[in-house]
């Protein structure tokens, strides 16, 4: 009964979009731009915020917080997204998204002090936090099964492609304009995107449907205690995984006192979630072994592609002496892969050539593979050779999403979907988060043992060491120096060394971490259950 149920429902939904005589495509197209631009911005203003510390007169560790508000907001409505949508209605909800996410744009844009441009963030992000699962959703309905994975391919160029372009995009622009253009850049296409929404987007009958259960005899139902645990528990996780490096973790009050909330909110909030009956978060779902499979590998995916695209600019400009656009260059080739293969995924896909978890399987793999191939390079590498090793690593995600996203809507029924949406976009916002403090700390703490180590053999009588502070030395006094100075600038010549050589370690040792933990994790994509693309939703589901 339960199948016979959720099959008519995907019918009824199939031909709304039928009867509307909008093209699927349209549809997709018009909901990846808004949420394109929104992943842009969680990356294009970390390299223009020396330029806007110093066009608001404020030091750089306070100008952080701009990138800081904005992940908190962002965390904050990400989990609630599913029930605002049901709330509002989804359209409206997303309307009002970009909405206020382009209104706040140029709010940022022409912030005149610190204060005002972290108020902006905060509201921007809460608009960027409902856009991509609410995409999601739409995706998910506008397309019959059978043909979804092709909409996944195109959901996959985004996620990958906007936070990989958006330090190339952002030092440009800096470069040759002003820091607030990183915002104004939003209008446009905010404006475009409310203009096409409007007009192609609708709510399909099966989320109308749903839409009526938040409401009982005309009143709505609203989890208040959910959304506060929630939001009070991401809130503080997300400055905790932000700010903690930067705070010296537990030597800050303020990070204890955020590990504490965190922790308390967030077991609470699981506990009761799974015990209300209309909770903000359905983690029910998760009971549903493949939808809970594949949010373990939204989460390593967040974790694998934000951590290494937070490294790799790094690393080139820091240690290699890389311009913005050229680090933002070696990451180009990764995105231009998954952009030609992404849709071959979809039709091996959709034609039923391969399973979908084999493919998922495969596609972890390499990813594995690709971070191991990291951990192997050197201070000579070159940028082919960088931008190469990230090609490998787009091959990866190229066959990665679409399949997974196909894994995780296979169990479910129409009227899940909404929930569903904002569940998986939750894990894999959460590890990105968690793969970006993930590097940050490891960087550190391995920077300091290779240090150690390196130091502990390199005593004031080691004969290498003594031979080249000597070779040095000399050709400072040919160049004019004292024997005294150039003592002095040779051993601080040997001591940048040092340090460049060991956090070259360190960031290879945390590619290595990412390589070992993908490849442990993709033997789960096996326990997943077989299903065929398109069938009817299995009964209890």
């Amino acid at each position: 009964m339960v199948t016979e149920i959720a099959d008519s429902t995907a019918r009824i939904d199939l031909g709304h979009q039928v009867s509307t005589g909008i093209s699927p495509w349209v549809v997709a197209l018009t909901v990846t731009l808004a949420t394109f631009m929104e992943l842009l911005d969680t990356s294009i203003a970390n390299v223009s915020l020396p330029y806007i510390a110093g066009g608001l007169g404020r030091s750089f560790d306070e100008v952080t917080w701009i990138l800081t508000t904005y992940l908190v907001a962002n965390a904050v409505v990400l989990p609630m997204s599913a029930w605002l949508s049901r709330v509002f209605g989804r359209k409206n909800y997303y309307m009002a998204c970009v909405f206020l996410f382009t209104v706040t744009s140029f709010l940022c844009g022409i912030a005149p002090s610190l204060q005002v441009i972290l108020i902006a963030r905060v509201l921007q992000g809460i608009g960027g936090g409902g856009l991509a699962p609410v995409e999601q959703a739409i995706l998910v309905d506008a397309f019959e099964p059978a043909k979804r994975a092709s909409a996944f391919a195109l959901y996959t160029v985004a996620i990958v492609t906007a936070p990989a372009i958006g330090p190339v995009l952002g030092g440009y622009i800096t470069d040759n304009f002003s820091w607030r253009w990183v915002f104004f850049i939003n209008i446009p296409v905010g404006i475009l995107s409310l203009i096409l929404t409007n007009r192609f987007v609708h709510d399909p009958p099966a989320f109308i449907k749903e839409r009526a259960s938040v409401r009982v005899n005309g009143k709505l139902r609203v989890d208040g205690i959910g959304i506060a645990l929630v939001g009070i528990g991401s809130a503080a996780l997300e400055v905790l995984l932000d700010r903690g490096q930067i705070d010296d973790w537990f030597g800050s009050t303020t990070i204890r006192c955020c590990s504490v909330i965190a922790v308390v909110c967030l077991s609470a909030a699981v506990y009761w979630e799974l015990h209300t009956p209309e909770p903000i978060i359905n983690l029910r779902l998760l009971k549903v072994r493949n939808f809970a499979i594949a949010n373990v590998f939204y989460f390593v995916f967040g974790v694998g592609l934000f951590a290494s695209t937070t490294m790799i600019p790094q690393i080139l400009q820091s240690l290699f002496g890389y311009r913005a656009i050229d680090a933002g260059l070696v990451l180009a080739p990764g995105a231009v892969v998954i952009t030609l293969l992404a849709p071959l995924g979809a039709q091996l896909v959709q034609r039923k050539i391969i399973q979908p978890r084999i493919l998922l399987f495969g596609a972890v793999m390499v990813v594995g593979i690709s971070f191991l191939h990291y951990s192997r390079m050197t201070l000579d590498t070159d940028f082919q050779h960088w931008a190469l090793a990230r090609s490998l690593q787009g091959l990866g995600y190229a066959f990665f999403f679409v399949p997974l996203s196909v894994l995780a809507y296979s169990q479910l029924a129409p009227e899940d979907n909404n929930k569903a949406s904002s569940l998986t976009n939750f894990f894999r916002n959460w590890g990105g988060s968690f793969g970006i403090a993930l590097v940050t700390i490891m960087s550190d703490r391995r920077a300091s043992f290779h240090q150690s180590i390196v130091g502990a053999n390199q005593t004031a009588s080691t004969i290498p060491l003594q031979t080249s502070v000597n070779q040095i030395s000399a050709y400072l006094q040919i160049h004019g120096l004292s024997h005294a100075d150039a003592i002095h600038a040779a051993t601080g010549r040997i001591y940048e060394q040092l340090q460049v050589q060991t956090r070259f370690l360190a960031f290879m040792d945390c590619f290595y971490i990412l390589g070992v933990g993908t490849l442990i994790a993709a033997p789960l994509v096996l326990l997943t259950k077989g299903f065929q693309i398109g069938a009817k939703v299995p009964s209890g589901h």
